[in-house]
């Protein structure tokens, strides 16, 4: 098995995950606020303030570890507790830290690549995924770290299936 690949009893079940966020939710946060799954594909979680809804990515909570699911859902009750005007500055710093947060402003993790309709490929070979259709032309940054004609994707569309979307929001 690879460096960092996740197995079938390291992913976290969704009703899980619930249940933690409503615990922290309860627990840091005035009752109005609530929480829900999305269907983001490249974030792992969201802080709507207007709303009052804390959501995390049902793709990838599905793809992601315990710890994983359970620091994306401190990160973003952080942003609850800091406001909207804190950002990722020092005062959401100190109040993540103080909840138990560890991780840093974004994610690194996986993203549903699979759930992504426009694939480039550039003449060597790398691939890239665009969950948007691409409106200028890119290139290849494992190929030349500035745009660079030479390594130009090609983009194409695929179909994104119902079982592929059910499969992506099921624990692998």
């Amino acid at each position: 098995m690879s460096a960092g690949a996740v197995t079938l009893q390291d992913v976290s079940d969704l009703e899980r995950v619930r249940v933690w966020a409503q615990a922290l939710i309860a627990q840091h946060l005035d009752p109005s606020w609530t929480f829900g799954f999305d269907n983001a594909k490249r974030r792992a979680g969201l802080c709507d303030y207007d709303r009052k809804r804390i959501s995390v990515s049902r793709y990838l909570a599905a793809r992601y570890d315990d710890d994983t699911n359970h620091q994306t859902l401190l990160h973003e009750v952080a942003h609850a507790i800091a406001g909207p005007a804190a950002g990722h500055g020092p005062e959401w710093k100190r109040i993540a830290r103080d909840i138990g947060y560890v991780g840093g402003t974004t994610h690194k993790g996986e993203t549903a690549n699979e759930l992504a309709p426009w694939v480039g490929v550039c003449p060597a070979g790398h691939t890239a995924y665009r969950h948007r259709r691409p409106t200028r032309a890119m290139s290849c940054v494992l190929c030349a770290p500035r745009y660079d004609a030479r390594y130009q994707f090609r983009w194409s569309r695929r179909e994104i299936t119902a079982a592929t979307r059910l499969a992506a929001a099921s624990p692998r």
